[in-house]
């Protein structure tokens, strides 16, 4: 039984190995493509980013044109260092929290695209606490610098 149990561990830590880098790079990429898209849609019609600032969205504290400019920035910017795998904890952080932000402000989620949110939270999630894995700008930059 200790040897059947010994080559179960070895097994699923060989699975692991070649899965967890994957699963990094998979969970980083989908975030990513949701929130450029988003992003791009939102520059690429920009009268009714503001308008939908100013009329629909909810942005608690900061003036809705603030909040106009700066989740657009966000869209954009933060899933490149994403693909990249580049600063990824904190970056994923930022979008994390930038995920919660937006299902807040806009309450009309919450009826049908609130499991889309909760689904990307917990793939941002995953590179927050594991970070980019081995197919990332980090791991080239860890290599270098340690």
């Amino acid at each position: 039984m200790d040897k059947l149990l010994e080559f179960y561990q070895r097994a699923v830590e060989k699975m692991l190995c070649y899965f967890t880098p994957i699963l990094l790079l998979f969970t980083r990429l989908w975030v990513a493509s949701v929130f450029l898209k988003s992003g791009y849609l939102k520059i690429t019609t920009w009268d009714s980013t503001l308008y939908l600032f100013e009329e629909e969205y909810q942005v608690p504290i900061i003036p809705w044109e603030l909040a106009a400019y700066m989740g657009t920035a966000a869209e954009l910017i933060l899933p490149l260092f994403m693909i990249l795998g580049l600063l990824t904890r904190p970056m994923a952080a930022v979008l994390f929290i930038f995920n919660i932000i937006a299902v807040i402000s806009y309450p009309v989620l919450w009826d049908s695209g609130f499991y889309d949110h909760q689904l990307w939270g917990l793939m941002i999630l995953i590179n927050v606490v594991w970070g980019a894995g081995i197919l990332s700008a980090d791991q080239l930059l860890k290599k270098r610098f340690y």
